[in-house]
């Protein structure tokens, strides 16, 4: 007889939130949401109205009580993402928590020792690419070693356009996360320095907000990371990754998808936004998570993932306002559990 569903609690109920609620009760095998929880009450009756059995409130802790609930994901604000992981912990509840693990390294910091403390993992974080076909290729292919050592990766992220609360910081802390954990696990390197090189904004971004710039990251195996981000591109969502190694290269991302001709032209379409380009690494990553939770494993991007993309994003926005080379301190070693 197969085991019962995965009960599940979403605790974020916004585009993010509501599109994993989707995708736990339509797409992917295993689970079942039975609680959500929103600081806007109407919105979170409105996500959990059509699901039967599913409770909706405004205290992400009121949601993880709810009857039915073993395991959390969190899709809520960054800010927010500390408090509930603990409440999660506390609980002793498995976790997918959307990134940033936690906006800032203090807090990241305050997560990964209370997950210590408990002496097991409890929480995957949402760095998505791991589970991206072409970036599970190319990371095959790096370990593989017929290419060589990797000397570059050549990064680009670009997004039709940006929020209205986009921020110049946001820039690294929620964007260029994603280029930081991928190069990190990619290469199984730290980064060790960033620079950021601000050119003059374009003409599309809007006032006061510095876009585009190229952030330059070091590694500890002696490669080099360059990122281009540009969210106020105006074409579309586009995320590209070449490796250059020493006896070859091989790149991600070129959007190889139907070629249309007709009237005298020739093209393709490119992806508007996140949930469309990396629609089936998001699938994968859920999947993957409720199969762990329901064998008792935890597995993927961990704690310290996050921790460590959060202190060098906190170097790169200091790069980014002084100009300068910033040196990344992780400041301890990568504790026991996280091995």
């Amino acid at each position: 007889m197969a085991s019962a569903p995965l009960g599940v609690a979403v605790i974020g109920t916004g585009r993010m939130g509501a599109d994993h609620v989707r995708r736990l009760s339509t797409v992917i095998g295993g689970a079942r949401v039975v609680a959500v929880a929103d600081l806007d009450a109407e919105r979170a009756k409105a996500v959990a109205g059509p699901l039967e059995g599913c409770t909706a409130h405004t205290d992400p802790a009121a949601a993880m009580a709810a009857p039915g609930v073993a395991a959390v994901l969190i899709a809520s604000s960054g800010p927010a993402h500390e408090p509930a992981l603990l409440e999660a912990f506390r609980r002793g509840l498995p976790v997918l928590c959307e990134k940033p693990l936690t906006p800032d390294p203090g807090g990241a910091l305050r997560v990964l020792e209370a997950e210590a403390r408990l002496g097991r993992r409890l929480t995957q974080v949402g760095f998505m690419r791991r589970y991206d076909t072409e970036y599970v290729r190319l990371k095959a292919l790096l370990d593989g070693g017929s290419l060589g050592r990797a000397l570059f990766l050549h990064c680009r992220h670009r997004n039709a356009s940006s929020p209205s609360f986009f921020t110049t910081e946001m820039l690294i802390r929620d964007s260029v996360a994603h280029e930081v954990d991928a190069a990190r696990w990619l290469l199984g390197q730290e980064v060790t320095a960033v620079q950021v090189l601000r050119p003059r904004p374009s003409a599309y971004a809007p006032e006061g907000l510095g876009d585009p710039q190229l952030v330059l990251c070091e590694t500890s195996g002696g490669a080099v990371v360059d990122v281009e981000i540009f969210v106020n591109c105006g074409f579309g969502y586009e995320v590209r990754c070449e490796a250059v190694c020493e006896r070859g290269s091989v790149s991600t991302g070129a959007g190889a998808g139907p070629v249309v001709r007709r009237e005298g032209r020739w093209g393709g379409e490119v992806p508007q936004d996140y949930t469309e380009r990396f629609a089936d690494a998001y699938d994968r990553e859920v999947q993957a998570w409720v199969d762990a939770t329901r064998a008792g494993r935890v597995t993927g991007p961990s704690t310290w993932d996050g921790y460590a993309a959060a202190v060098v994003c906190e170097a790169g926005v200091t790069a980014q306002r002084t100009g300068g080379r910033v040196p990344v301190e992780l400041g301890l070693e990568r504790p026991g559990l996280y091995a």
